[in-house]
């Protein structure tokens, strides 16, 4: 039994002992914390503590739950020249993100034609498990195309330039070599190049409904009664594969070098070894593809709404930012009073820098970052902004959504799909649009932890500050 102490609102703590090299710091309300004791994320956390090399404290989200090696919002850094690089703590969906868009339009407009733009949105971006692209390039051009970021749709056609600093990392992260993806991946990712993807993917068009934070909701451009979209996928079958096909070459560096792993799932490589190195460039391939896809997935959102409501619709229709939550970076932070360059993990995390920082655009450096949290499906979504105690206790990190409390599975067991559309649109005026009855049944709002009660414990922590609450109108599922 882990022993988890209460710091201060919001905010406990896992004393470091045993094996610990560093505490650990939970984020969550008494609601939240009760939730997460029911399965292995303080243990799983524990272990991320054990790391060789990690730096001052890991911590997790008031969305975490249990995961591969690290626990779904788990966050971790070490040293970018001396430390490792672990796969668990990036996750099998490699730079899922979210993306938000606002328009001039207003819920009196849109309402009576959701049925028919998620209608439009379900064909006009290709969906579901297996979805193949409307972009048809070779094994060469993704390989291009990876290495560009979103400068290479950009170039295609699709989005605008102003796009790009509106992007985390600007679109691309520099380093992604495709000759560390193998075959197979690439063959997976050509075809799913452009497209949503399954599971807790979703096009979600929401209306801005509370504003709490005047300020930052202007530099945002949130507009209560506005109608916004929020996309939210990430590097499909491409990021899983890379994945998967790093994690034996790294069990064997393991071996041969006998390395102590509390937790097979944890394994690692120092980022200067050769397996280490070939993880990263693979990484970075698949954070690229990810960036790609969610921006050209927002050109034919707007290309729809120019369809549904008149041409020029999509010229007021404006990207607020994208946001990576599986991913490992370089940064600069401050350690004991001294500046050092790190490679921070964040798992089911969100990047969530204050005023101030260098890698935020212009417009948005004297107020902080832009946070998107998505809702479970029929629950509100949020904007949130970074907070300077981000940076002490978390790295510049926050919760990622609403995070699970049941599986997949159980969740198909409990619910019928049919019966939550049908439920969602009588009784909210949501209208869901999915591939099948079992993608709404998996993803039941009941299968997620409170949205509201996890946002409320980031605030209560003063790590992010809400600027705005949306809620759905019209959901788009796999």
């Amino acid at each position: 039994m882990v022993e988890v102490n209460n710091v201060s609102n919001a905010i406990w703590r896992i004393e470091k002992k045993d094996k610990m090299n560093v505490p650990a710091y939970i984020f969550g309300t008494e609601k939240i914390m009760e939730k997460m004791k029911r399965d292995r994320t303080f243990s799983q956390l524990t272990n991320v503590a054990s790391l060789p090399g990690v730096i001052n404290q890991v911590s997790v989200m008031p969305d975490g739950h249990e995961g591969y090696g690290f626990p779904i919002g788990g966050v971790a850094a070490f040293d970018a020249k001396e430390g490792i690089v672990s796969p668990g703590g990036v996750g099998y969906d490699i730079n899922c993100g979210v993306r938000l868009l606002t328009t001039n339009l207003t819920e009196e407009q849109v309402r009576p034609k959701i049925k028919e733009l998620c209608d439009k949105l379900f064909h006009n971006v290709p969906s579901g498990v297996g979805s193949e692209s409307k972009l048809k390039i070779s094994h060469e051009e993704l390989d291009q195309a990876v290495k560009l970021g979103i400068d290479w749709a950009i170039e295609k056609g699709y989005g605008r330039k102003e796009d790009k600093s509106k992007t985390e990392e600007y679109g691309k992260m520099e380093g992604a070599d495709p000759s560390a993806v193998t075959p197979t991946a690439k063959k997976r990712g050509k075809t799913q190049f452009g497209t949503l993807g399954a599971g807790n993917h979703f096009l979600e068009i929401q209306k801005i409904e509370s504003v709490s934070d005047e300020k930052s909701a202007k530099a945002f451009g949130l507009e209560k009664e506005k109608i916004a979209v929020m996309i939210h996928c990430g590097s499909r079958g491409y990021g899983h594969q890379i994945c998967s096909d790093m994690l034996g070459p790294l069990l064997e560096y393991s071996k041969k070098n006998n390395i102590y792993l509390p937790d097979k799932e944890l394994v690692y490589a120092p980022i200067q070894s050769e397996e280490g190195q070939r993880y990263l460039k693979g990484m970075k391939c698949a954070v690229n593809y990810a960036f790609i896809n969610r921006h050209v997935i927002m050109h034919w959102v707007r290309e729809t709404f120019d369809q549904v409501f008149g041409s020029g619709t999509s010229d007021s229709m404006h990207l607020v930012y994208d946001v990576a939550h599986n991913i490992a970076k370089v940064e600069k932070h401050k350690v004991n009073g001294n500046v050092r360059e790190l490679i921070v993990h964040r798992k089911g995390a969100t990047r969530a820098f204050p005023a101030g920082r260098e890698e935020l655009p212009p417009e948005y450096r004297s107020i902080g970052q832009p946070v998107l949290i998505p809702g479970s499906m029929g629950t509100a979504s949020y904007v949130l902004v970074g907070q300077e105690k981000g940076l002490e206790l978390a790295w510049g990190s926050t919760c990622h959504g609403a995070g699970r409390v049941m599986s997949r599975g159980d969740a198909i067991r409990s619910f019928r799909g049919d019966k939550l559309q049908s439920d969602l649109w009588s009784n909210q005026k949501i209208y869901v649009k999915a591939t099948n009855p079992k993608v709404i049944a998996e993803e039941a709002p009941s299968a997620y932890k409170d949205v509201d009660e996890v946002v409320e414990s980031v605030v209560q922590a003063g790590i992010s500050k809400i600027t705005a609450k949306l809620k759905p109108l019209g959901v788009v599922k796999g």
